[in-house]
């Protein structure tokens, strides 16, 4: 199982000191925490994609192929990468393009964010957010498994021909989450084509996303892709930790009354203790977590937010420390100890290379010689695909 964190990139005002850092200061600070994320021994980082004020995560594909540069083993990933107003084939060009600079180490979990005023701005209707959900991700599924792909749909323009550059490394694309907090449409896309599904599980009450993973798992095994308990599950979640509970509470309570995304007519403990929020001692926050376990089943990735709601820097190292020092490594064994036998296993590169591959190479996608922009050949590559070159007979 992996565990790791995932930040929205507010910059938010800090309600003890009245400070609001710089986008500078916020995009620093995000790096900071990425690095310290993987020396303290978590496996994932993830990071959301917003375009407007007060979030600084726009760019998710340039933030991830900086940190890869300063990291040698953790996974990057995105919280959000918005498929419905993101052309596809640029998500499959530049999300191919970091995992080749992480070297293996990247994944992206697809949703359709919750702002809706990014429809108009990237010319999209937010009315037909699910259709551009499905019909977009089946354009990026293909681009990323054909070398030469004919397209037409309802929302972009035909393809004819086309080649997304460069391929997945190794010939295996980035591992894909759907995400969704409402959507069956989407647990639904995920079972069809076999990826993960990710319930990002916070401010609802406990076990409120639960049917939508049951909706999943059961049509991920219709699909015939497994069985229900072998299904790729995620989960989200919040926590803020402190060696001795008292101290999380109050440490934490004036960032939690100024933050926006709660319901203040709800206090921070009946939060704690009703939504998947984890305030508390690091046993506290084993326990909650333990929780989600028996709510949802064997799940393959635990994700939390630890840095937001404009809380400073030095506190988000801290609950770093805490997190992969005294939390994970107790859930590591404690999940172990529940897990099924038969329950999948968290999806890497590596995995998904054997899978394909098993003992034999993979591919090492090379190019056919071309003059300017037009190929010389019948295909792209030298290892094309014959069905590519039929449907092509001419590339020139």
């Amino acid at each position: 199982m992996q565990f790791g964190i995932f930040s929205v990139g507010d910059v938010t005002r800090d309600p003890t000191t009245g400070r609001t850092p710089s986008e500078a200061e916020r995009i620093d600070a995000m790096v900071r925490i990425a690095v310290k994320a993987e020396e303290v021994g978590l496996d994932v980082f993830g990071i959301g994609e917003h375009h407007n004020p007060p979030f600084s995560s726009s760019s998710p594909t340039t933030f991830l192929a900086h940190v890869a540069a300063l990291t040698e083993r953790i996974v990057l990933s995105t919280a959000v990468t918005l498929v419905t107003t993101t052309d596809p084939v640029r998500i499959a060009e530049e999300y191919a393009m970091a995992q080749h600079l992480a070297k293996g180490r990247l994944d992206l979990t697809l949703g359709r964010g919750n702002t809706v005023p990014v429809y108009p701005w990237f010319g999209q209707d937010v009315r037909q957010g699910v259709a551009l959900a499905i019909e977009n991700y089946d354009l990026l599924h293909r681009l990323w498994r054909e070398d030469v792909v004919d397209w037409e749909g309802r929302f972009r323009a035909s393809l004819q021909g086309f080649t997304s550059t460069p391929r997945p490394l190794d010939g295996v694309p980035p591992f894909v989450w759907h995400g969704s907090i409402r959507t069956p449409q989407i647990a639904e896309q995920a079972a069809f084509y076999g990826n993960g599904f990710f319930a990002n599980n916070i401010l609802a009450p406990n076990g409120h996303f639960l049917p939508l993973v049951e909706h999943y798992r059961q049509r991920f095994a219709h699909y015939g892709h497994g069985t229900p308990e072998q299904a790729v599950v995620g989960l989200g979640g919040q926590a803020f930790i402190a060696r001795r509970s008292q101290d999380a509470f109050a440490a934490f309570r004036p960032y939690f009354e100024e933050a926006p995304v709660y319901d203040h007519s709800r206090s921070l403990d009946w939060y704690a203790r009703e939504t998947p929020l984890s305030v508390g001692s690091p046993q506290q926050v084993i326990e909650k977590t333990l929780e989600f376990h028996d709510v949802f089943g064997d799940y393959q990735r635990q994700l939390w937010v630890v840095d937001s709601s404009g809380l400073p820097l030095p506190a988000v190292l801290e609950q770093l420390e805490l997190l992969g020092g005294e939390v994970v490594p107790v859930l590591r064994k404690e999940m172990a100890a529940r897990r099924s036998p038969t329950a999948a296993q968290a999806p890497t590169h590596e995995s998904l290379v054997r899978a394909r591959y098993g003992d034999g190479p993979a591919r090492q996608a090379r190019p056919n010689p071309n003059r300017g922009d037009n190929l010389t050949g019948a295909v792209p590559y030298q290892d094309g695909d014959e069905a590519g070159a039929a449907r092509h007979p001419v590339l020139r």
